[in-house]
């Protein structure tokens, strides 16, 4: 439901259909039987967003070996996730989503405030999504340090 803020552990996660890097149609309910670690995050090529997305390229193998997909979508173009992936060596899927259309079904597209001015922007927030679809686990006003190591033990504690 757009315009909702947030969705909870527990909920059936919204369909997602978003193109990729490759500008491939990339679908949650195209992956059947895997958890999916899906990441909100602002913008490509920024100091915080090119942390969390090598650290979760960093741990993709070991996140792949617990039968997860990692998905991570901002409002920038393909184009530009090519140039930001390449750039910085990521294993990782990307997806865009310039018309914000999924960052508000999950509620993560929100008013921000900084420096006392107000603007709408991506809350940085990942969805721990299991093989049925239900949000596990979510992390909001995500802290990039120590982030990915976060999802990967609850990922190991709720998949067994």
């Amino acid at each position: 439901m757009a315009g909702k803020v947030g969705l909870d552990i527990g909920d059936l996660a919204p369909e997602l259909c978003l193109v990729n890097q490759d500008k491939e149609e990339t679908c949650l309910k195209n992956l059947p039987g895997k958890w999916i670690i899906l990441y909100f995050y602002p913008k490509d090529m920024t100091p915080g967003c090119t942390t969390e997305a090598i650290d979760f390229s960093t741990e993709k193998h070991s996140l792949t070996k617990l039968n997860a997909v990692i998905l991570g979508v901002s409002p920038d173009s393909a184009d530009r996730h090519c140039k930001f992936i390449a750039k910085h060596d990521l294993k990782i899927t990307l997806l865009s989503d310039p018309e914000k259309e999924a960052l508000q079904e999950f509620g993560v597209w929100q008013k921000k405030k900084m420096a006392g001015k107000e603007f709408w922007g991506v809350v940085r927030s990942t969805f721990l999504i299991d093989p049925e679809g239900v949000i596990r686990d979510k992390w909001t006003n995500v802290k990039v340090k120590g982030h990915v190591e976060a999802v990967k033990a609850s990922l190991e504690k709720l998949s067994g």
